[in-house]
C-alpha cells in the first residue's frame, strides 16, 4: 500500500511516497509542462519506492499546478497539504511559515496538524523566492549566493516592498556605487521584512516551522526570528512539506 503526494509548485515540483513506513522524496523543475512534470515525478518516486501500480492507493496533487495532474485521485490545497507535512517533519509546529518561487503564507495549526487561520500573498512577488530571483539577476549572480555576500556586510536600506520598485533601487544603489554584500544584506532584511508582515497577521504559535525552498537561507531565516522574537525551526527536507503532507492524507493519515 503506497500513497502518492505530488506539489507542483511554480519552480520546483515535489513527490513522496510513503508506505506507512517510509517516505521517500524527489525533486525537479516545474518546466514549462504541469502535466508532463506530473507524469515523470509520478513515474520516478514509484521505482524509487520500490512499488507497483497495483500497490498504489492515492495520488493526492496540490501545490498550484494541481489541477494539472489529470490521474491524480484527489487533489488537496496546498495550505492543509503544508500543514500535514510540516506536521510531520515537526510534530511541535504550530505556525508554519512558508515562501515558495510565487507565494509566500503562514499558516496556524492546532495539535493534530489541522489548519486554525491562515493568511497567503499570491498577488505580489515581495516575500517570495522570486523576489530574490530577480534581485540576484540585477546584481548578475546566482541567487544561492545572496546569502554569502550578505553575511560579510551591513545591509543597505531597500525601502520598496514591491520587486518592480525594488529592482530599480537596486539599480540606483548599484550607480552609487553600494558594494554587493552591503544590497545583498539589504535584500534579504527586505524580503524577510515582507514575510514578518505577513506571518504578524496571524496570531504566531509556538512552535515556528519554516518551509518552503527559502527556508534553505539560514540569513533570512536569523532576521525572522529577530523580527518575530522566537526561535524559528527548519528541517533539510522542509521544501517537502507539501508533497509530503499530500502522502500522509493519502493515506489516510489526519494527524
Amino acid at each position: 500500500m503506497i500513497s502518492i503526494g505530488i506539489d507542483i509548485g511554480s519552480v520546483c515540483a515535489k513527490a513522496a511516497a510513503y508506505d506507512g513506513e517510509k517516505m521517500h522524496l524527489l525533486m525537479q523543475p516545474t518546466g514549462w509542462n504541469l502535466k508532463k512534470t506530473g507524469e515523470e515525478l509520478y513515474r520516478k518516486i514509484l521505482d524509487i519506492s520500490g512499488g507497483k501500480e497495483d500497490d498504489v492507493v492515492e495520488i493526492v496533487g496540490t501545490g498550484y499546478g494541481r489541477v494539472s495532474i489529470p490521474f491524480a485521485t484527489r487533489r488537496i490545497t496546498e495550505i492543509t497539504c503544508h500543514a500535514k507535512g510540516a506536521r510531520y517533519l515537526n510534530p511541535k509546529a504550530r505556525t508554519i511559515i512558508d515562501v515558495g518561487g510565487q507565494d509566500s503564507k503562514a499558516i496556524s495549526i492546532d495539535d493534530e496538524g489541522n489548519v486554525l487561520d491562515f493568511i497567503m500573498n499570491d498577488k505580489c512577488a515581495a516575500g517570495t523566492g522570486r523576489f530574490l530571483q530577480v534581485m540576484a539577476h540585477v546584481l548578475e549572480v546566482e541567487v544561492d549566493e545572496l546569502e554569502d555576500l550578505a553575511a560579510q556586510s551591513a545591509p543597505r536600506d531597500i525601502n520598496s516592498m514591491c520587486a518592480v520598485f525594488a529592482e530599480s533601487e537596486v539599480i540606483s544603489l548599484l550607480a552609487a556605487g553600494a558594494t554587493k554584500e552591503s544590497i545583498s544584506s539589504g535584500i534579504l532584511h527586505s524580503i524577510s521584512n515582507k514575510i514578518a508582515h505577513i506571518a504578524n497577521r496571524i496570531k504566531i504559535r509556538d512552535s515556528v516551522f519554516f518551509t518552503g525552498g527559502v527556508s534553505k537561507n539560514e540569513q533570512i531565516r536569523a532576521i525572522l526570528e529577530k523580527k518575530l522574537k522566537c526561535t524559528i525551526y527548519t528541517h533539510e527536507e522542509a521544501q517537502y512539506a507539501g508533497a509530503i503532507g499530500a502522502a500522509l492524507l493519502g493515506y489516510g493519515i489526519k494527524s
